[in-house]
């Protein structure tokens, strides 16, 4: 939802190193790091509960962050610029936070979302809807952000395809992607062939001999006896 503000209290953080940044998230605290317009960064630390519910209400990840470092009562209008995961664990490990200027556009990723699939003629058919963009790049003021960006694919049909510059944006959004970039295709749906049976040993040979005798012409086989008679007698008598 464009124009969400959150409030999330950071406190600043003195040690630095890997080693504390790992004491910090046994007590489930995210490291992180606020970036300043032209000022110098300022190391943080967030309760890994405050900056869920900070990330996870209706701006999703395009909300405004007003953060607030060791309750001083001054807010810094900021945005989540990058975060790491766990691969293991899936939690938050590090957070770097942009402060922005609430009047000056911004560029930021946007997921795609495909609806009226189910009513597409393709779909219906039997065709195969994929998406091989699922993000697009905007530009708009931090407060214009939208959460995510719709695309009509109902009126899609077998072969058609759908690009960047088929996505209506909002007003105050500027999509920044190339246009011809691909977000949608309906494919027809892959057609499975069996293998043909592998036949061994004396089946096989007794079936190509059938299939021989059937590709040969009339009086072949006749001729073909007669030849090798006619041939060993030669022999015999030479």
């Amino acid at each position: 939802m464009a124009g969400e503000r959150t409030k999330l209290v950071v406190a600043a953080r003195d040690k630095l190193g890997s080693a504390e940044s790992r004491r910090l998230r046994r007590e489930g605290i995210v490291p992180g790091v606020l970036y300043g317009s032209g000022a110098q960064p300022v190391a943080i630390s967030i309760r890994e509960r405050e900056l869920r519910r900070a990330l996870t209400g209706a701006g999703g990840l395009h909300s405004i962050l007003d953060v607030e470092i060791d309750g001083t009562g001054e807010s810094h209008a900021s945005i989540l610029k990058e975060y790491q995961v766990d691969p293991v664990r899936g939690g938050v490990t590090h957070v770097d936070l942009q402060e922005v200027r609430l009047d000056r556009p911004i560029t930021a990723s946007v997921a795609v979302q495909l609806v009226g699939g189910e009513d597409a003629p393709g779909v219906r058919e039997g065709g195969v809807l994929s998406q091989p963009l699922r993000e697009i790049a905007v530009e708009a003021l931090p407060l214009e952000v939208p959460e995510r960006i719709e695309l009509d694919v109902s009126g899609m049909t077998t072969g058609d395809t759908l690009r960047v510059a088929d996505v209506e944006a909002p007003s105050g959004v500027t999509l920044v992607d190339d246009p011809e970039t691909v977000i949608a295709t309906l494919t027809a749906p892959t057609r499975v062939v069996e293998p043909e049976e592998v036949l061994e040993g004396e089946e096989a040979e007794a079936v190509e001999g059938e299939e021989a005798a059937a590709a040969a012409p009339e009086g072949g086989a006749e001729a073909a006896l007669e030849a090798d008679v006619a041939g060993d007698q030669g022999t015999a008598e030479g």
